[in-house]
């Protein structure tokens, strides 16, 4: 194509390559987690069961990561319309609900231990702690995307303002919190 011309029709609707990626690894994400909870269910109505009640903590968790994707939301909306300040605090806003919300799991996690739920007692126990585990880790994989962002968000000049690579953390960010979310709800609905 020349320089300057419009892009055809066709080639506007090409996804981007990073992006097709993307939704190909958060099919896969979804898929082992779907897999997980099918499992759950299944080892449930084997018997030998043990119910627990998630601490009100992870509801506040739940709400710390709501936000976050809130914020994200907006930060996206600032990048594209070059408020560069006001892109900078929601980014900002955005990795600090991402850590408490890690920070608030782990809380979580430390009161279900103390109050005797633990990742090698009845299988349970052990399921609750392996599937919010992996989330966790995928959560872990999402903040240090958010912290990339966060560096360059606080670069000192901006040279093109390519959303894409923006895009794709934020899409990343709101799958892990609506999976949360299917997750949260399931657990509740199973204590």
């Amino acid at each position: 194509m020349m320089q300057g011309a419009v892009p055809s029709t066709a080639e506007r609707r090409k996804i981007h390559p990073h992006k097709f990626a993307l939704w190909v690894a958060m099919g896969s994400i979804a898929m082992m987690f779907a897999g997980l909870t099918s499992a759950y269910i299944v080892r449930q109505a084997q018997g030998n069961w043990v119910y627990y009640h998630l601490p009100n903590v992870f509801t506040i968790s739940t709400v710390a990561i709501l936000l976050s994707s809130v914020t994200m939301i907006l930060g996206v909306r600032a990048f594209k319309q070059r408020k560069m300040p006001q892109y900078r605090v929601l980014v900002t806003a955005t990795l600090v609900l991402g850590i408490l919300f890690m920070a608030l799991q782990w809380v979580g996690f430390k009161q279900l231990y103390a109050s005797n739920v633990r990742v090698d007692g009845n299988p349970s126990e052990s399921f609750l702690f392996i599937i919010a585990g992996l989330h966790l880790l995928h959560i872990a994989g999402g903040i240090i995307a958010i912290l990339i962002v966060f560096f360059r968000a606080f670069r000192t000049h901006i040279k093109v303002y390519n959303t894409t690579g923006l895009e794709i953390v934020a899409s990343y960010w709101h799958f892990v919190d609506v999976l949360w979310i299917y997750l949260f709800v399931f657990f509740l609905a199973n204590q």
